[in-house]
């Protein structure tokens, strides 16, 4: 079976990606005189089956990640890392595809723009003799307040008109940013920065650290229902039961105490979710309690960074005036980031060869290959997975046991050719995933996550959920086998038999490549007789549909946050806003 296929662009999106309504016919009852057992030692990591649930018993991996954050030993910890991205591909319910990169086309007469591993692209230094740069990054974005956005095209707009106490300079490197200086205690759990003098808010208010105080604990309060909370466990409880995080009574100081020394908080001090924002503004929206990020859904409102934004038309574009209260103002040349707000690659690109845009974030795939001898054609690496999510609660599952569910996962895993996607749909150079931690990720311990230098070896493709990423007809037979176990039933020919079929519905947003790749699964899962539907739908949509669980398999892609494995761990904790396989929910 090959696929044919028009080349399209998968644009590398944010954070996290999506999810899709599910559909399935009635589930089959276990065939005793299916074809030998299957063993999946995947199975063998939950206790699910003794509640009768096809979901994944999710607590043990819970106390393991809090295990992981509270350890002191680094030695320990990275075992502990391995173990938990173990129990996470034992599932079977994360499918990686492909380890991002990322590619983007700039004027030559532009300089000064640059991005980072995260997928951060900042503006706020570029030259160009114009005094407006005309970008698109992507459509409509789903959120601009700093604590409620989980997308890469948010952060980015968010990276370009807020700040943090750190930030990463051109060369991807941490550097100061509204913090002066800092010091941390002998035991690596207490850390007290020194703020920069004169910091000023947008409409011209004093900037101090006051503000990092509240918007820290709005960012960790439950009530403000922000996906990254989880992000700040690392910080002790304080006496309010949020976070130990105060300001001095001069607003000159911010003291942070630890639960556990942590190799990667400065990180956090550069991450978007852990910039201030200005409580009055918060709190000037009418509905801001049971709404948060109500204060900054129209252009207007109150910022701390390079840029602040003069005007919206929704779903059209955006203009961002420079900020005269930066602290960096002198450095910031162009007056205006024009922004276009779509996702139609054609029409974007389009729009940069009639000089309409300076700066693109996305290209159709089938123009790469003319454009790999431009110097106007970027590539550059990312720290990151495009995957799909499995659905644990969907319908497609009621029946089966925990075992059953997770080799029917498994099997839908198996079909997919993912060196062909990668090949032909994904970026130029991007590399077939066969788990979730990408290779160049950092192990908190000096090493490589990936390269054994711990002496921990992979499980071989066949054990646990990790796969070979190359494409082969035993996939296929392996996929047969273990969807018997589940109870399907096949023709001679290989195929689903009549009696127990099966449809399930695939969740994407409409930019073309990632179309395309769904169109490629569909086309692998077939070759076995699984009916898949396409539901594709806007990307505020999309985000919101996978958010809530209401989808059987979808879209899905994560560009790391820091450079640690407990970043692509921690967020399938059961209370993360990020975990969309709905993992203890």
């Amino acid at each position: 079976m090959k696929k044919i296929l028009a080349m399209t662009l998968v644009a590398a999106m944010s954070f996290s990606m999506l999810a899709g309504c599910g559909s399935k016919t009635e589930a089959p009852a276990t065939d005793a005189a299916a074809t030998e057992e299957v063993t999946d030692e995947a199975a063998e990591t939950t206790d699910a089956e003794a509640t009768g649930s096809p979901a994944p018993e999710w607590a043990a991996y819970d106390e393991l990640i809090a295990k992981i954050k509270a350890s002191t030993d680094t030695v320990e910890r990275e075992g502990l890392l391995h173990q938990a991205e173990d129990m996470l591909m034992s599932t079977s319910a994360v499918v990686p595809i492909y380890y991002y990169n990322d590619i983007y086309m700039q004027k030559a007469d532009v300089t000064g723009v640059y991005s980072n591993v995260f997928g951060f692209k900042y503006f706020q230094f570029a030259s160009t003799p114009r005094e407006t740069l005309n970008i698109n990054l992507a459509s409509e974005p789903a959120k601009l307040d700093p604590a409620l956005n989980s997308s890469v095209d948010g952060a980015c707009l968010i990276v370009n008109s807020f700040e943090g106490l750190y930030t990463y300079n051109k060369d991807g490197a941490l550097e100061p940013a509204f913090a002066d200086s800092y010091e941390v205690s002998e035991d690596g759990l207490t850390y007290t920065f020194t703020l920069k003098d004169g910091l000023k808010w947008s409409d011209g208010s004093d900037l101090t650290a006051a503000d990092f105080e509240y918007s820290w604990k709005r960012a960790a309060n439950p009530d403000t229902a922000a996906d990254y909370a989880y992000l700040f466990d690392i910080i002790a409880k304080g006496d309010d039961g949020l976070v130990n995080a105060t300001a001095s009574e001069d607003g000159k100081t911010f003291t942070v105490v630890l639960t556990a020394p942590c190799p990667y908080f400065l990180d956090l001090c550069a991450f978007p979710g852990f910039y201030p924002v200005k409580q009055e503004s918060v709190e000037a929206a009418a509905d801001w309690q049971t709404n948060p990020g109500a204060w900054c859904q129209e252009a207007g409102f109150v910022t701390s960074g390079a840029y602040t934004l003069e005007s919206w038309t929704h779903n059209e574009s955006m203009v961002y005036v420079k900020n005269p209260n930066y602290y960096r103002a002198d450095e910031v040349k162009i007056e205006e980031l024009h922004f276009m707000l779509s996702d139609d690659d054609t029409a974007i690109f389009a729009a940069y060869n009639s000089g309409d845009l300076d700066f693109i974030d996305t290209v159709p795939t089938d123009e790469i290959a003319a454009l790999l001898e431009n110097p106007e054609f970027h590539i550059i690496d990312q720290l990151g997975t495009y995957f799909a999510s499995f659905n644990v609660n969907s319908p497609i599952f009621e029946g089966l046991t925990a075992e059953q569910a997770t080799n029917m996962r498994k099997a839908i895993s198996l079909l997919i050719d993912r060196g062909y996607i990668a090949e032909n749909i994904g970026q130029t150079g991007q590399l077939p995933a066969n788990t979730f931690i990408p290779p160049s990720m950092m192990d908190g311990n000096g090493g490589e996550f990936r390269a054994n230098d711990d002496g921990y070896t992979y499980p071989d493709e066949a054990n646990v959920g990790y796969y070979n990423p190359e494409y082969s007809d035993a996939n296929v037979e392996e996929a047969i086998a273990l969807m018997e176990t589940a109870g399907y039933q096949f023709d001679e020919s290989g195929m689903l038999s009549a009696e127990t079929p099966l449809t399930l519905n695939y969740l994407t947003n409409e930019t073309s490549g990632h179309v395309a790749i769904a169109e490629a699964i569909q086309q692998d899962l077939a070759v076995i007789g699984i009916n898949v539907v396409i539901d594709t739908v806007e990307w505020n949509v999309f985000l919101e549909e996978r958010k809530a669980g209401n989808f059987d398999f979808a879209r899905d892609g994560w560009i790391a946050d820091y450079n640690d494995p407990v970043n692509m761990l921690e967020m399938w904790t059961s209370d993360s806003g990020n975990n969309n396989c709905q993992f203890g929910k």
